[in-house]
């Protein structure tokens, strides 16, 4: 594993693509970015976790950020779970950006009882919702944990969060403050 990133640490540019086909600039030359690294398709905390994003998409936005979120997913694995996401969506099945990172696989993903209530949350809303079920032994395993970045346009990490367990990412309250810093 490449070492992780901290704040002050600098991202190197690159071209993304979508699930959907659009061009994704990272950093965003003209906004913040939170980039954010979920887990496999359908995971249920990860789409718990997104809908809340997505519900305030509008917010995050007019704070002058841009979501951008990877999955370690093809994207013909990704888009039926994926298709009402108000934000880029990145497949990377080879993990190749998760290991540029510093993006972790453990088993205290699931086994941190910190995650079991999230576990149980995404799994109930999503059976309410009728989400689409992940594959029973999806792309990169059921053992990633998430990392959030903030990302200057200038490529520069501003903050750095890695989950500890499959749960352990940064609210949306949480992000805003810190797209308030003045460093941000």
């Amino acid at each position: 594993m490449t070492a992780t990133l901290v704040p002050g640490s600098v991202v190197r540019t690159r071209e993304l693509i979508s699930v959907t086909g659009e061009p994704v600039s990272l950093p965003d030359p003209g906004r913040l970015v939170h980039l954010q690294f979920r887990r496999f398709a359908g995971c249920p905390i990860c789409n718990l976790h997104l809908r809340s994003v997505a519900r305030r998409h509008d917010e995050i936005a007019a704070a002058g950020v841009r979501e951008v979120v990877f999955f370690h997913a093809p994207a013909d694995e990704l888009r039926h779970h994926v298709a009402e996401l108000p934000f880029a969506v990145i497949p990377d099945p080879d993990k190749r950006n998760y290991v540029e990172f510093g993006v972790e696989s453990a088993p205290r993903a699931l086994l941190d009882p910190r995650a079991w209530g999230g576990i149980v949350r995404g799994i109930f809303t999503g059976l309410l919702r009728r989400d689409p079920f992940p594959a029973g032994k999806p792309t990169g395993g059921r053992l990633g944990l998430p990392a959030d970045f903030l990302i200057a346009p200038d490529g520069r990490v501003l903050a750095a969060k890695y989950g500890e367990h499959a749960n352990d990412q940064w609210p949306v309250d949480e992000l805003l403050a810190l797209a308030r810093l003045p460093e941000a």
